[in-house]
């Protein structure tokens, strides 16, 4: 994504309000990518916060939530449309694709959606008073494993320092390379001296072909779940969960709570490595990530 691209991020979904008819409401809430002014559907004013960066909410009845009402209201929203929507709702995001395709703006399911996320959070007050209601929960699959045919030779889990993170990958000429700026350690205001944990996975022959199929699968963050069998989850797409390895040993486990707990220390951040062997000497692919 360029930078010169203007960039929303939308949710549209049923919550825990009615209309004077009992009817339930959906929500319509766009921000950019920075969040900031506010605009009041009902009173049709703004409230400016940051110039240039905007808010936009609607309500309507669920019998009125389709395409057509997310159309005219994109088109409310703004005079000139963005060039993308980011959407992290898997039931939004085919209403608001079809929207989208109407208008000619790219619709692109992405959890990363901090702006939006942020401002969901600060709205839970006005749900709450309805019952229980957390406006990003998201119904999530049980994980499944990962395809047998993308499985490399072995896997470790490793650490480096924030300070050396950037230097080490963001100027390789790697195949695939991921790492948002946001994510940087620099931004994230880590110590240079923090580890920041991570995973190494050694391809082999399908160094390639596995990092293809993860940069695919939109890697969000590789989790240690703890358990009889416990294990490394990846959180991918909008709502995808992949069981990258299981362990019962002591060491690994040991191991692996080490990873979680410099996981914790670093703010959550740590990196996926895919690389055909341990010379060092050629790196597949390289994630920077954070669960959202």
């Amino acid at each position: 994504m360029t930078n010169d691209k203007s960039i929303w991020q939308a949710d549209f979904y049923r919550r825990p309000w009615r209309d004077d008819n009992g009817e339930v409401l959906w929500e319509l809430l766009i921000c950019d990518a920075e969040g900031g002014m506010l605009f009041d559907h009902a009173t049709q004013t703004r409230s400016d916060h940051r110039t240039g960066d905007f808010r936009y909410e609607a309500l309507c009845p669920q019998a009125a939530a389709n395409a057509s009402w997310l159309v005219e209201q994109l088109q409310l929203a703004a005079s000139q449309p963005p060039d993308v929507i980011q959407v992290f709702r898997p039931q939004s995001l085919s209403l608001i694709t079809t929207a989208g395709q109407k208008l000619g703006i790219t619709v692109e399911p992405t959890r990363r959606t901090g702006a939006l996320k942020q401002w969901l959070r600060s709205r839970i007050p006005q749900y709450s008073p309805h019952g229980a209601y957390n406006p990003l929960a998201i119904d999530k699959p049980p994980p499944v494993p990962l395809p047998e045919n993308l499985w490399g030779d072995r896997w470790r889990f490793a650490s480096l320092p924030a300070g050396d993170l950037a230097a080490a990958f963001k100027d390789r000429p790697l195949p695939i390379l991921d790492m948002p700026e946001f994510l940087l350690p620099l931004n994230l205001g880590l110590a240079s001296t923090i580890a920041v944990p991570g995973v190494i996975i050694y391809g082999g022959r399908k160094s390639m072909q596995l990092a293809r199929w993860l940069q695919a699968a939109q890697p969000i963050s590789l989790n240690y779940v703890p358990g009889e069998l416990g294990g490394l989850v990846l959180e991918a797409g909008l709502a995808d969960r992949w069981v990258v390895a299981t362990f019962s040993d002591n060491e690994a486990i040991a191991s692996a709570q080490t990873y979680a707990q410099r996981q914790q220390q670093s703010q959550g951040l740590h990196f996926l490595l895919v690389q055909p062997d341990d010379s060092g000497m050629t790196y597949t692919g390289f994630w920077l990530l954070r669960d959202e």
